[in-house]
Formats: C-alpha cells, structure tokens, sequence
C-alpha cells in the first residue's frame, strides 16, 4: 500500500461502507465507487499514488484499476481546473448546437478541448453521451448539469462561474425534468397526477 495517498477519516468510513454493500469475494466490485473517492480526496483527478492505493484497498492489480480509470470520462487522470466542463457531443446534443456550445467554451475559458485555462478556472473537454439527451444540448460542470442551452445561456453560466458564482443547474431554458418545451400536454390535470 502507498504511504503518499490514503484515505482521510471521511472517506475511509465512505469507502468502508460501499465495499460493506458487496458480498463476500466481490469487494473489487467497489472499483469504480473508489476511484470516485480517490478523485474527490485528490481534488479532482486520479494520481498515480492514488490508483495504487485502491488498488491496493481492494487487493486488485494495478493494472486493472488503471483499466477502469483510463475508460471512463468521469476519471481524470491528469490535474483539471476548478470547473470541469464536459461538453456533450453525442448526436442529439450535436444536432442541438454542441458545436456552438464548444465555440463559447473557448471564447470564455480561452480553452481548446483538452486544455486548462492559465489561471487554473476551467477545463474543457468534450464526451460521449452524458444520457440527458431529452434536454439537449447539455454539458456536465463538476457534478451538475446544465441543460436546454442556448449559446447565450451557456456563456452566462461560464461568466458566472468566472466570477466565482454558483449559476443554478438543470435546465436553463426553466422545463421541469424533461416535459415538451411546449408545455405539458398529458396528465395536465392534478387528479390525473396523484392517480386520484
């Protein structure tokens, strides 16, 4: 086990109870959970120190967590700015303006894709499917998602996270889940809803 990376108290006792979920022989089942720990504690990326560490937790090969770590967009295994703007390309956002919403990250952030801006602020990368296509196009910021952009929209919630503000996630354009932009056209009556 490395001595460079450990788990603090708080995500040890995380770390113990998701593992405690799986049976008996099964804990490298927790690999991904794990790994989502790790990056957290490391301020969001994955050092080698830190994959060894899980690895070692779940007394797995090395190789094996670094498998998972390196395909999965969620995992970072180089450093990242303070916001981690994951800009969705899949088709339903990519026919929805993605390519406008990649423009707007450069010109805010001053980011190409795969880059972090000089002061640390952003980083832009661009993902398969983030699975929100209803409210497309959309784009993952940390933990959040902000969906229904516009090309405007988009560079209000960057600005606002420049200026060390915190934009309201979901959709930007005020649709309630995924309901028809035109408004509800089912179940409109409140009976109908609470199955009265």
């Amino acid at each position: 086990m490395s001595d460079a990376f450990t788990f603090d108290e708080t995500y040890r006792a995380r770390a113990e109870t998701i593992v405690a979920r799986y049976p008996d022989g099964r804990q490298q089942s927790a690999v991904i959970p794990l790994l989502d720990l790790a990056q957290r504690q490391a301020g969001g990326w994955l050092p080698t120190e830190a994959l060894e560490y899980v690895a070692s937790y779940l007394d797995m090969p090395k190789i094996r967590v670094l498998e998972v770590a390196s395909f999965y967009s969620m995992f970072n295994l180089e450093p990242v700015g303070r916001n981690f703007v994951q800009l969705c390309r899949t088709t339903p956002c990519w026919l929805r303006g993605s390519d406008d919403l990649r423009a707007v990250a450069k010109d805010v952030t001053g980011c190409g894709l795969g880059e972090t801006s000089d002061d640390g602020a952003f980083t832009v990368v661009e993902v398969e499917c983030l699975g929100a296509c209803c409210n497309a196009p959309m784009v993952q910021i940390n933990d959040e998602y902000y969906e229904d952009l516009t090309a405007e929209s988009f560079k209000a919630v960057l600005e606002a996270l420049k200026r060390g503000e915190t934009p309201e996630a979901g959709s930007q354009s005020g649709r309630a889940g995924s309901e028809p932009t035109g408004g509800l056209t089912s179940l409109v009556a409140p009976s109908a809803v609470e199955g009265a």
